[in-house]
């Protein structure tokens, strides 16, 4: 399973379909976010390990959702493994709610998955 995961992220911004974010240092990619499908969501949040917790995947995450509010959508959304805590922090730290929690086949990895959706609402 860490072969497949690890596998997944090293072709993922050679193969996404929508738009993607990047943060650099040094020429070198240490995160990005992505939109890819509907407009409102964000299909992927990644960040280094050695470069996590120094506000770069937040960064990446807000100025995702002021693009979507920039085109006049009302919610964004994502979704996520349900015992990433770290992730799920962020994301409320961002604003984001959880509005489901359940089991879910994740078609990347081929296995079915405990997950959350959440949402922000972007317009009031």
């Amino acid at each position: 399973m860490i072969a497949k995961v690890q596998h997944e992220f090293a072709v993922f911004p050679h193969e996404a379909k929508g738009e993607i974010f990047v943060a650099e240092l040094d020429s070198e990619i240490i995160g990005w976010g992505a939109r890819d499908g509907d407009p409102n969501y964000v299909s992927d949040l990644w960040v280094h390990p050695d470069h996590q917790g120094r506000g770069i995947g937040r960064a990446l995450l807000l100025h995702l959702c002021e693009l979507m509010a920039a085109e006049g959508l009302a919610i964004a959304r994502l979704d996520t493994h349900a015992r990433n805590e770290g992730a799920i922090r962020l994301y409320q730290r961002c604003g984001f709610t959880v509005i489901w929690h359940g089991i879910e086949f994740s078609k990347s990895m081929g296995v079915p998955l405990e997950k959350v959706h959440m949402e922000k609402r972007l317009v009031e």
